[in-house]
């Protein structure tokens, strides 16, 4: 599909006098571009976190692209992967095991971006308790059943952990903020929020630091999808990137970033202005999108060599098979075209 399509109508009128002859022109008459249509499902509820979509969107820059985005929240109750395997939606968010997890199930769906070079993923522990990773030895550490099955693995390993150490992790910051010993997971743009909030300054520690390295907020599509509609796709690849250069640099950038905001809590209508103000400036303060390879190929970098590092770290521990072909969990040629480079 093209573009923008401008269709102009001219009418001439040509008057005969004794003289050079006259052309009048008619105003012209532009037709209605038309947007290209796709869907793209979040995570999660909206948050700062999924901010550069939604700039993107309030600061007309898709439809400067020549595109209407379906921009969509996830939550509890809405399954991802049913809507993006039934085809209910083009394009989804996940992070860089769930596109390795696709070629484990031979289904014919890859990452295409990569806007978070971090994950967010983080430990918390009370103050000066969890200075580093060897500190969890021993600790009874508060662990949703995902995290179990993924990153506890490689941790365990590599610090000499035990499964005894694991309690189950509820989403409720109560347990942990009554026993200094307990260590919780968190996500670094909330829970430590919420734990300040009660009164208690955690010690943070990012999972990625750990050498557990996946990429966060990837952009999920099949691939029957990107040969039926690469330049689409392209459009809504780097006017994303845009979206996201924007917001992180905010007016202090020069970029109005309020409507953003407001789409964010009118779709979100638990998520505080302080909350969105303190995600935002954890993702700046932490390079979780503008750090490693994206600092010098842009927003949404992914490299071959990045996959496979990964790929390989989980695969020692039993996460995925080790003959796995991990490369076809990506296609690298929609991004690493420096927009938003740092």
């Amino acid at each position: 599909m093209s573009r923008q399509r401008f269709i102009v109508s001219r009418r001439a009128a040509l008057g005969l006098a004794a003289g050079p002859a006259l052309v009048a022109a008619a105003p012209r008459a532009f037709a209605q571009p038309r947007l290209d249509r796709v869907s793209f499902v979040t995570n999660w509820r909206a948050q700062a976190e999924h901010g550069g979509y939604w700039q993107a969107q309030e600061a007309g820059l898709y439809r400067q692209a020549g595109l209407e985005v379906d921009l969509r929240s996830g939550g509890p109750q809405i399954n991802l992967s049913q809507l993006l395997l039934g085809g209910r939606v083009d394009m989804a968010m996940g992070n860089g095991l769930g596109a390795l997890n696709f070629v484990r199930e031979n289904i014919p769906f890859c990452a295409i971006a990569a806007i978070f070079q971090k994950d967010m993923a983080v430990l918390l522990g009370h103050p000066g308790t969890l200075p580093n990773f060897e500190a969890l030895r021993g600790r009874p550490i508060l662990l949703g059943a995902e995290t179990r099955a993924t990153a506890w693995l490689f941790l365990k390993q590599k610090y000499g952990l035990r499964d005894e150490q694991v309690r189950p992790y509820t989403f409720n910051p109560q347990p942990f903020l009554a026993d200094r010993t307990f260590v919780q997971q968190g996500y670094l743009g909330s829970e430590p929020f919420t734990i300040r909030a009660a009164g208690v300054n955690p010690d943070v520690l990012l999972t990625h630091d750990a050498g557990y390295e996946d990429y966060g907020e990837t952009i999920h599509i099949s691939r029957r999808l990107i040969s039926e509609k690469r330049e689409v796709i392209q459009r809504f690849v780097d006017a994303s990137m845009h979206g996201w250069d924007q917001y992180l640099k905010g007016p202090a950038g020069g970029f109005d970033t309020s409507a953003a905001n407001r789409a964010i809590r009118a779709q979100n209508t638990d998520m505080p202005a302080e909350v969105i103000a303190y995600g935002t400036r954890m993702m700046n303060e932490a390079g979780i999108v503008r750090s490693g390879d994206a600092a010098t190929l842009g927003i949404g970098a992914m490299t071959e060599a990045r996959w496979g590092s990964f790929f390989r770290a989980v695969s020692a521990v039993g996460v995925l098979p080790a003959s796995l072909d991990f490369r076809r969990a990506y296609d690298l040629s929609f991004v690493n075209k420096g927009i938003g480079r740092a």
